[in-house]
């Protein structure tokens, strides 16, 4: 008895086998295989009927970061240490302006700030009474001196700023 409902079952199966093979199903191309065939030729044939798209979550990130890339170069901007650009930049911009997306404030701003508030700040990441993961991994193996070097350095942007416009 369950011979023939093994046999059964199999010539089932092989008949579906055939029958999906017979209409072009996916392992025959067949449609499935026009529209993916499409996709890459039609898109920019298509492109200038297509209606605007929304752009995606993955899209707006990769512009937001493109722009944080732009943000952190030193094109049009006043030089600043090795230690500033490798540690800040990339969050608070080459020039200290910042930077936010439409989702989060990646770094705010410091330019304008003193370098009495930069440091106090510094102290109050790197101990925890700020919290904030990456700046407290960043400053974690720093010294009070490099830090108050730093606040320096970030408390004389306005005036590189100003020099820089007056050229």
């Amino acid at each position: 008895m369950k011979n023939i409902i093994v046999g059964i079952l199999t010539i089932l199966i092989l008949g579906l086998m055939a029958w999906t093979a017979s209409k072009g199903g996916a392992y025959q191309g067949g449609e499935q295989g026009k529209v993916i065939a499409n996709i890459g030729g039609s898109v920019e044939q298509n492109s200038a009927q297509a209606v605007p798209h929304e752009k995606s979550d993955r899209e707006k990130e990769d512009e937001a970061l493109r722009a944080l890339r732009d943000k952190s170069g030193n094109a049009g901007a006043f030089k600043v240490s090795q230690n500033y650009k490798s540690k800040c930049s990339s969050c608070h911009g080459v020039n200290g302006s910042g930077f936010q997306n439409a989702k989060a404030m990646m770094g705010p701003k410091l330019i304008g700030q003193t370098s009495q508030e930069i440091y106090k700040s510094l102290i109050e990441f790197k101990s925890g009474r700020k919290e904030n993961m990456v700046m407290r991994g960043l400053l974690l193996n720093l010294s009070e001196e490099e830090l108050k070097v730093l606040a320096d350095e970030i408390g004389e942007f306005p005036a590189r700023a100003k020099a820089l416009q007056d050229r």
